[in-house]
């Protein structure tokens, strides 16, 4: 729901259904205020639940030996090191809202949802369509003919849709929205330097949705519990790209190539993941009372299979219980997360009841994880 300026005849109009409360905010894209659809009725606590998913990859399919062709490495290198055997690259039409696009057609059909019942699309991606404007969201808003929705992009890299879901759920939880469309899709095909055979390797692209849709039923399914979100900016250089943005602008003739693609400290990284993923899991767990024992599966950001083992093996927890794909997708960054449970839901081993943890960690340096009652 939504306040629209109408440029033939300079008027605004209140697009939606309900009790509204409105707070006009003029933005770069020309519209609109933010208003916000409120049950002023309403006897008890609403919750925020995970209505339905959908996701889409690219068909174009790189293998390990397919990379071996480009740069100085082999499939047995790079899966004994990483467990990714294959990833997905995005045609060179193809920008971030283009790969949302199909997934967020595909949640909103599951969830018998209309684009018009959308209330907010958060996207959540560090490859956007433009840099810095407008966002992707907004650009994905038009391509989805939602008449009247705001639109923002959430910048956390792969810690992305971890935050996108709860800025969700709060909206959701605060009556300020029924339904939220988010999305994480990401084209890191275009940020990393190919001729760097210790991050190109590990990259691939595709796009994830769930539409976050608020419940007063207790009965219900699929609750979004509080996330456990933080931030260490003092690794920011640790995963990273340099140059492009105000603090380094490109300068043609100047700025080389490689100052525009992604930087990574491995070690660095691989450290940090192993400890703030068991952190962030105990964490979770002990804000309601749960063992490991008691959760049917961990959804990790599909960064590197060393990462998931090292944190199982580290905290005596089963491995397999953490659901893992990336042999297939690679690390598709503020994606993976929402691919992953779309692929759990479409396999049929992510059923309702069912009682799940999702973890993301990534530049930032950042991280972030929910306990959900699917």
């Amino acid at each position: 729901m939504c306040l629209t300026y109408h440029s033939d005849d300079s008027s605004y109009k209140i697009v939606g259904r309900g009790p509204i409360k409105c707070t006009v905010v003029l933005g770069a894209v020309g519209t609109f205020c933010y208003v916000s659809r409120v049950n002023t009725t309403a006897t008890t606590p609403i919750r925020a639940r995970i209505a339905a998913v959908g996701a889409y990859v690219p068909p174009r399919r790189m293998t390990n030996v397919d990379l071996s062709r480009i740069v100085d490495t082999s499939d047995e290198w790079i899966s004994s090191h990483t467990g990714i055997r294959n990833r997905h690259i995005a045609e060179d039409d193809q920008a971030a809202s283009d790969l949302a696009l199909p997934a967020s057609r595909q949640a909103l059909e599951r969830a018998g949802l209309n684009p018009e019942d959308i209330d907010l699309i958060l996207v959540a991606t560090s490859t956007p369509d433009y840099p810095g404007l407008p966002s992707t969201a907004s650009v994905l808003q038009h391509k989805l003919e939602v008449p009247a929705a705001g639109a923002m992009d959430v910048v956390a890299a792969c810690s992305g849709f971890i935050y996108a879901l709860e800025t969700a759920r709060t909206y959701v939880v605060a009556g300020a929205a029924r339904h939220v469309l988010v999305v994480g899709t990401e084209v890191y095909s275009r940020i990393v330097d190919w001729t760097d055979r210790s991050s190109c390797v590990l990259f691939g692209d595709g796009a994830g949705a769930v539409i976050v849709s608020a419940s007063d039923n207790p009965d219900d399914p699929g609750e979004i519990l509080p996330a456990i979100l933080g931030s260490r900016g003092a690794g920011a250089e640790a995963l990273y790209r340099s140059h492009g943005g105000t603090r380094n602008p490109y300068v043609p003739g100047q700025t080389r190539e490689s100052d525009l693609k992604l930087k990574m400290d491995g070690r660095k990284v691989y450290n940090f993941a192993v400890a703030i993923v068991g952190q962030v899991i105990s964490e979770l767990l002990d804000r309601q009372g749960l063992r490991f024992q008691m959760l049917d599966w961990v959804v990790p950001h599909q960064a590197n299979i060393r990462i998931i083992e090292a944190v199982a093996k580290r905290n005596g927890w089963d491995v397999e219980r953490f659901y893992r794909n990336i042999s297939e997708y690679a690390n598709t960054s503020a994606a993976s997360i929402p691919i992953a449970l779309n692929e759990m839901v479409e396999k049929e081993i992510l059923k309702r009841g069912m009682r799940i943890l999702t973890v993301g960690f990534g530049a930032g340096l950042s991280w972030g994880g929910h306990l959900i009652s699917w």
